[in-house]
């Protein structure tokens, strides 16, 4: 079983940035696509952004498009979620998740879809 690991995250005013990585360990990690995910309290797991294994294709969920950029660096079995222009409404605990299966062409939207979860990362934004 594929674990990940996440670092980042935290407090950031409205409008300011911060970056959230995971490491996955084990040596399979170009093969699979990966995506984040966030949980508001009260609400449940949202779709964020997800990447392809090869990197080429990437979804992002319309509230976060043109501000959250996901990326991933598979020489370092890292995935990172780049987010600036931070809206409290984007206060939640951010996990990284990998796909169920390898090599997909699309990359599945839904948590269901994806078996490994990183511990999540609080990230607060105030206003």
């Amino acid at each position: 079983q594929v674990q990940l690991v996440q670092s980042g995250g935290g407090s950031a005013q409205a409008g300011g940035s911060l970056r959230l990585s995971c490491v996955a360990s084990g040596n399979t990690f170009s093969s699979y696509s990966m995506a984040w995910f966030r949980q508001a309290p009260g609400k449940e797991r949202e779709f964020v952004a997800s990447i392809t294994w090869s990197g080429r294709t990437v979804n992002y969920a319309e509230p976060v498009k043109g501000r959250f950029t996901i990326s991933r660096d598979n020489a370092k079995n890292t995935v990172a979620l780049q987010m600036n222009a931070l809206k409290p409404e984007d206060t939640a605990v951010y996990f990284c998740a990998r796909d169920k299966y390898a090599l997909r062409v699309d990359v599945p939207t839904r948590a269901v879809e994806f078996d490994s979860w990183g511990q999540g990362s609080q990230v607060t934004v105030s206003s």
